[in-house]
């Protein structure tokens, strides 16, 4: 079970949008930027061939909270272009997706969708990823999600709810997500973190975000393609029919619904705080910081265990009514 994570809320957005300046130009000035803001830059070139294995660092063993470094960033990279061990699931229209089981348990996989987007920048998909404000207008699984705290100029920690398929139950997480600028591509990324005041909640499912993510690489002045990679743990034994849905069918669905957005995304912005950006001007973020050792690493077994294995699909899934085939309400379970 996976979920197109990405943006939260960054709250008092119009407190202060008197005081935003215009954005800067992209590529090299954003470069030059970042590495003033102090936020790890990786090279625009991919590196160098290497007679050692390029796999993930591990994150299962994850044991305290850290914010990504460089090598976490071009790992995650690394992944997003591996083609060994991954079964391609779905091919149509420009979406690939694949699946990859884990050797250590097989009901935990990771899925990877990649999409060709035409007329659509790296820099404008990078921003609809962030954009809280115009997310609700095309997602609508989106259940609640907000920030908590600042933890560096590239990274925070947050709350983030979704609707799942019905019958199944609906789903929460609070994860540190960070970003990053490579040149003309762009990662964003996030895995499961416990905050003291955000406990999980009776009337939701708290979910385990092991690393979920999106390599955004640019193809051209207008085109780009974007890799989603996500390896959660839904705290339950899934139906196979959730499964299939998943690989086959709501991950395409999401990731064009996600292209259709980014097309009317810039004249959206030009009406709505078209400089107000924190996500590209640390300093227009209004989040109060936190340390992170108030943060803990939040373990799949140390939460309930929730059983849907013997839930059925209903007949309103079958046949695309609400939340079916028939509804662009299919971005929860991707």
């Amino acid at each position: 079970m996976l979920f197109l994570s990405g943006p939260r809320k960054v709250a008092s957005a119009s407190a202060t949008a008197s005081t935003l300046s215009e954005p800067p130009r992209r590529t090299q000035e954003s470069r030059t930027r970042t590495r003033a803001l102090g936020l790890p830059t990786l090279p625009m070139e991919k590196p160098a061939a290497s007679t050692e294995p390029q796999g993930p660092r591990p994150v299962l063993g994850r044991e305290s909270v850290q914010v990504p470094d460089d090598q976490d960033f071009q790992s995650f990279r690394s992944e997003c272009e591996a083609e060994v061990g991954w079964n391609l699931t779905y091919s149509k229209a420009g979406v690939s997706v694949w699946v990859q089981a884990v050797e250590m348990d097989r009901t935990l996989h990771k899925i990877k969708c990649r999409m060709e987007c035409r007329d659509v920048p790296a820099e404008t998909l990078y921003d609809v990823l962030h954009d809280i404000e115009y997310r609700k207008k095309w997602d609508s699984n989106v259940i609640e999600t907000f920030d908590i705290a600042r933890l560096t100029v590239n990274a925070d920690v947050g709350y983030y709810s979704w609707r799942c398929p019905k019958p199944l139950k609906n789903r929460d997480v609070i994860t540190l997500r960070s970003w990053l600028p490579m040149g003309a591509d762009y990662i964003i990324m996030n895995y499961s973190v416990k905050h003291p005041k955000y406990p999980p909640r009776k009337d939701l499912v708290r979910a385990v975000s092991i690393q979920t993510g999106y390599l955004i690489q640019s193809t051209g002045p207008k085109s780009c393609v974007i890799t989603y990679l996500a390896q959660v743990d839904p705290k339950g034994s899934l139906p196979k029919w959730v499964v299939n849905k998943s690989s086959q069918f709501l991950a395409p669905k999401a990731m064009k619904k996600m292209y259709k957005a980014c097309l009317k995304y810039p004249e959206w912005k030009q009406k709505h705080l078209p400089h107000f950006k924190p996500w590209l001007h640390p300093e227009q973020s209004p989040l109060p910081s936190l340390a992170l050792s108030e943060l803990s690493v939040q373990h799949a077994d140390s939460l309930e265990n929730i059983d849907e294995s013997a839930v059925a699909e209903s007949r309103e899934e079958r046949m695309g009514g609400a939340g079916g085939e028939g509804s662009d309400d299919d971005t929860s379970l991707t």
